[in-house]
């Protein structure tokens, strides 16, 4: 269970990325997973120690780390539109978990293998981050991070750049690739 104080400052980019346990490479461990929040502790030219919400701790390479700002971008206080709101997207999430926890259970059960169980889960991508009022949600059909409040929901954090005709409701975009913003 995340500890109350966890506040991320970076995740791990679409791919995941491998981790040490010091700055050594002769010490790896298990690799991150993909969109993984974590804390920056500590940096040592590239190698940077992070913290995972778990509590788990790891060195990585600093460099692929994408940045999460320490004031999400909020809405300007403008009437609330259909993509600043946030419970379109916590329902997806909410299916994408429902959907993992059926197939999680099936192969418990012995009624699926586990090619099938990967296969199912395969397309399967969310994140959240809950810390009070805020939160950070992960949104695999846009392909983007959001921070919301509570009322609204903001880009921050996206593959790619606006697409011709993305409402503008969706606030500011912050372009990330895997070499960082």
């Amino acid at each position: 269970m995340a500890s109350p104080a966890f506040r991320p400052t970076h995740v791990v980019p679409r791919n995941g990325m491998p981790a040490w346990e010091a700055p050594d490479p002769a010490r790896p461990t298990v690799p991150l997973d993909a969109f993984l929040p974590v804390r920056l502790v500590e940096r040592r030219g590239d190698w940077a120690h992070i913290l995972c919400a778990n509590g788990w701790a790891a060195w990585v390479d600093g460099r692929f780390l994408i940045a999460v700002p320490e004031d999400p971008p909020t809405a300007d206080g403008g009437p609330l539109t259909g993509a600043a709101d946030p419970r379109p997207l916590l329902g997806r999430v909410e299916r994408a978990l429902a959907d993992y926890r059926a197939a999680v259970e099936e192969l418990a059960a012995g009624a699926m293998d586990g090619e099938t169980f990967r296969a199912r889960t395969s397309e399967l991508r969310i994140g959240v981050v809950v810390d009070g009022e805020s939160m950070w949600l992960y949104d695999a059909e846009d392909a983007r991070w959001a921070y919301a409040d509570g009322t609204r929901l903001s880009t921050y954090a996206a593959d790619a750049g606006p697409r011709a005709g993305e409402d503008p409701g969706r606030g500011p975009t912050r372009v990330v690739s895997p070499d960082g913003p």
